[in-house]
């Protein structure tokens, strides 16, 4: 039997597994992109040579104001991109007669929480956290003092913008990492610098996707985008990276929102072939382990919802559809502690003691829980005035359980404490081994395998 290695919270976890399995994912010699040789350079020759639009310096005037928002640390990039990105935009500024007085510093983290300025300081360095002062904020949904409606979009869709995205002469926007087709785009302004009014139209259980390839949640984006350039009279200046490394630029290109998205994806699509070329046939089984890791606990500590729902379902879980059955048995290996960070995540704990019990259909849940908890003034307030997720989001961690429509059932391999997957609806297991036995048994001896080998987020 050949032996495999599994992500496993903090660790790893190894598994026999019959000869007929099928390896796929990490570590299949697909394409890998190699870092630029100088990042610094990278970002300057994209400002110098931007895509559809002129230079910076030529889009305003001395005396002018300007906005420069930047992906928030959600965004797995922990090298200088955003510093240098930044750096480049003011030195272009500064030549153009904007003093550095006249710009703001916006993190558009959305319904995210709020960051501290010590972890600011980490993706942006502490001299622009120190020099920029008050005039460096984070977005806030729910401050109606700085938010501005431009209306709605020819298809109905609504467009809130934070208030200096309407008042500034240019928005420049920096994005840190393009994850697949998930963000970069019109993702960053239309929802990194908006609000649940105008987000809710993307954020439903069918409505999210990674797809590289005809996205159909960035095609609201799209629309929402190109109706605050129709609003405003100016286009966005735009900053794209796709990432070698977690800390290293691959690619980057600056200039119009449209064109940098068109040179990401083109790129992106050339690295990433379909998931289900990977796999001869859809399996009956498929396994695969689960990180300690989700951008929404970033600076903070995983919960069950990120573990089990969020990650192994959403992140992840675009390999069941891809390489499994209909009907098919998911074996995922996660020690899943139940642990709650009430500071950064206070509304995940009451989905999960209420919500969960009630129902685990995410349509359900966000037709009975949804508006609930978006109006929730107690975890509005925490969100407002702390660092906690907006309400709404425990909400939104569940519609990865829309994969269970493909999935007949999931099996939780090694969990600290067989009661959290039970919660979930999952099924315990002791082992990758006895969750596989037990799978076989339901699908047949000769059942199909297909092993995700270190999965990355689909």
């Amino acid at each position: 039997m050949p032996e495999v290695t599994l992500p496993y919270g903090d660790s790893t976890v190894r598994a026999e597994l019959p000869e007929r399995a099928v390896l796929v994912g990490g570590g299949d010699g697909g394409p890998h992109l190699q870092p630029v040789a100088g990042q610094e350079t990278a970002v300057r020759d994209a400002l110098a040579k931007p895509l559809g639009l002129p230079r910076i310096g030529q889009l305003v005037r001395p005396g002018n104001r300007v906005l420069i928002a930047f992906d928030d640390p959600t965004a797995p990039s922990f090298g200088p991109v955003r510093r240098l990105a930044i750096e480049g935009v003011l030195e272009e500024l500064r030549a153009a007669g904007v003093p550095e007085e006249n710009v703001n510093l916006v993190c558009a983290n959305a319904l995210h929480r709020k960051w501290t300025r010590e972890e600011l300081a980490r993706i942006l360095g502490p001299e622009l956290v120190q020099g920029f002062g008050e005039r460096l904020q984070c977005h806030d949904a729910e401050d109606a003092d700085n938010i501005v409606s431009l209306g709605k979009t020819a298809s109905g869709y609504d467009v809130d913008v934070h208030r200096l995205v309407a008042e500034s002469d240019l928005t420049v926007y920096v994005n840190a990492a393009c994850h697949l087709g998930f963000n970069g785009g019109w993702k960053s302004v239309a929802v990194g610098l908006s609000t649940w009014r105008s987000i809710r139209w993307t954020h439903t259980p069918d409505g999210m996707s990674m797809s590289v390839r005809s996205n159909r949640m960035h095609a609201v984006f799209e629309e929402q985008g190109r109706h605050i350039e129709q609003a405003l009279g100016r286009r966005i200046f735009k900053f794209e990276t796709v990432l070698a490394t977690p800390a290293a630029i691959g690619r980057c290109w600056a200039g119009g929102v449209d064109e940098c998205r068109a040179a990401a994806l083109d790129l992106l699509a050339s690295m990433h072939p379909p998931r289900r070329s990977q796999a001869r046939e859809p399996a009956d089984i498929v396994v695969y382990g689960v990180p300690n890791w989700s951008p929404y606990a970033t600076f903070a500590q995983m919960n069950p919802i990120l573990t089990l729902i969020s990650s192994a379902l959403g992140y992840l879980g675009g390999y069941i559809e891809a390489l499994g059955k209909p009907g098919c048995s998911v074996i995922i290996a996660t020690p899943c502690p139940e642990q709650w960070d009430m500071e950064h995540h206070p509304s995940y704990k009451e989905v999960w003691e209420r919500v969960l019990p009630a129902t685990k259909d995410p349509y359900e849940i966000t037709e009975r829980f949804g508006e609930e908890f978006a109006g929730r003034r107690d975890y509005i307030d925490q969100y407002r005035f702390g660092v906690a997720f907006h309400p709404i989001h425990g909400i939104l961690a569940t519609h990865p359980l829309k994969r269970l429509k493909h999935a007949a059932r999931v099996y939780v391999a090694g969990p600290d404490d067989p009661a959290v997957p039970r919660h979930a609806g999952f099924i315990p297991a002791n082992s990758v081994e006895d969750a596989l036995a037990d799978a076989l048994q339901r699908h047949g001896p000769d059942a199909s395998i297909a092993v995700v080998r270190n999965p990355q987020g689909v």
